[in-house]
């Protein structure tokens, strides 16, 4: 058990590469403004959001590396997709080169959410899967951490230039993750039902299980790809339920606002009265915040279960969006406003932060599990990259659409949410203590 836990760890921390990336933008969002005097359109199109449109085209396209060369070879490619963008992004100097060492990284990111998911999800058992798989998001959120305290640090130290010194530091971790993942084996599932290497599978297999059920769990890796071929097509009628399942978690996960709030946190404080290096100081409390809450919720995925944690982080959501709103909307005072946005931060933590790379990793079968994760995590990001794009015509202080009405947006996202309770509630299947061959049968109808 404890090579699995070193191989996931591994693995999980592109998830940390992921966090860091997308969020220590943020620190650098005022400095290149004035530094390039970017228009609102051209700042969130370019400068913000083009990362997550590289997310957008990693996540669409990533299932075919990830299905065709293995998962190992995938993951490595996306430590040298961070690396490269993190110094090139540094060292740009219009933004139009920054903008495409940016879009790199998306790239990666986006690579990595098909990839490292559904590597840790099939060398694990059904009894470990929700927390091992969760150590994902885990690095993720101390990504985005590492990110605010970096950007905090850096912030007066090197005066114009600070902001490349926020991008430039993640070429560190980048490299160490590369060399790192050189240390993991392939996926047994990959081996087994790709290369048709039983023999490879079975030794891996026998790391997981115990060494006289390993030839079963291999015969019922083999048994699910039966009624499929390996060219089969993901969009057909028997992959409905799961393709479905698979866009609302996504969907809801960002029309719950948590990337509005993380990637702008600092100007969202502004907004609440704390500003200068104070924002990027606060910024750590939400960082802190999504760190602490994420592992609660990633200790309670294999106890309370997927959809219990959706509903739970349901809740927490529609309470604390309320009244952020208010805070806004009746000026209730910067330390409430900041309370109740880390009372957000924690419920998209223990719920929808938990859960979603858990749940779009299991729910596909063997044979298009490749795809049906890029299928998820590519609709997430899509509208990720919507709400990134769109966000600087709301906060702009001169340009808004909403000017001083900004906390309409959140009253849009807690509708949202009332919404995702609703469908946990009545759709969403509990996938906890079942293994990926007994959901297939379960969600796959013939």
């Amino acid at each position: 058990m404890n090579r699995i836990i070193i191989w996931s760890i591994t693995v999980a921390l592109a998830g940390f590469l992921f966090g860091f990336d997308t969020v220590v933008i943020s620190g650098a969002n005022e400095p290149i403004k004035q530094l390039w005097n970017t228009s609102p359109l051209f700042h969130g199109t370019f400068i913000m959001s083009m990362a997550l449109w590289g997310t957008v085209v990693g996540s669409l396209f990533g299932g075919i590396p990830t299905n065709n060369w293995g998962r190992k070879k995938t993951l490595l490619w996306v430590g040298i997709l961070f690396l490269v963008s993190a110094v090139g992004s540094a060292l740009a100097q219009d933004p139009y080169s920054f903008s495409a060492f940016r879009f790199i990284g998306g790239v990666g990111v986006g690579i990595s959410t098909v990839a490292a998911p559904i590597y840790i999800s099939e060398i694990t058992s059904k009894e470990n899967r929700g927390k091992l798989v969760g150590l994902y998001q885990f690095w993720l959120v101390f990504g985005i951490l590492i990110a605010f305290v970096s950007n905090w640090l850096l912030k007066d130290f090197d005066g114009a230039n600070d902001w490349r010194w926020m991008l430039g530091v993640e070429a560190l971790p980048a490299f160490i993750y590369t060399v790192m993942v050189f240390t993991v084996p392939e996926s047994p599932r990959w081996l087994a039902l790709n290369k048709k290497d039983d023999a490879g599978a079975l030794k891996i297999l026998e790391i997981i299980y115990p060494k006289d059920l390993a030839s079963s769990h291999l015969q019922e890796i083999k048994t699910d790809q039966v009624h499929t071929t390996k060219s089969e097509s993901l969009f057909q009628k028997k992959y409905s339920k799961v393709l479905w399942l698979a866009f609302f978690i996504a969907f809801f996960n960002q029309l719950s606002g948590i990337n509005f709030v993380l990637y702008y946190a600092p100007e969202i404080l502004e907004q609440a009265g704390l500003g200068g290096k104070e924002s990027l100081f606060n910024s750590i409390a939400i960082g802190i915040v999504n760190l602490v809450f994420t592992f609660i919720g990633i200790r309670l995925l294999d106890k309370l279960g997927r959809r219990q944690l959706i509903v739970i982080g349901s809740i927490g959501y529609i309470i604390s969006l309320i009244m952020v709103g208010l805070c806004f909307q009746m000026d209730l005072g910067s330390t409430l406003t900041l309370t109740f946005i880390c009372t957000f931060v924690a419920s998209h933590a223990i719920g929808q932060g938990a859960v979603i790379w858990v749940f779009i990793s299991e729910i596909f079968p063997n044979s298009v599990r490749a795809y049906g994760q890029s299928w998820g995590v590519s609709v997430h990001w899509v509208f990720a990259a919507i709400i990134t794009l769109i966000t600087p015509f709301f906060l702009d202080s001169s340009e808004g659409i909403l000017k001083n009405h900004v906390w309409y947006i959140y009253y849009f996202f807690c509708a949202m949410m009332v919404l995702q309770l609703i469908w946990a509630i009545t759709k969403m299947p509990e996938t906890k203590g079942v293994s990926l061959e007994e959901l297939s049968k379960e969600l796959v109808k013939e």
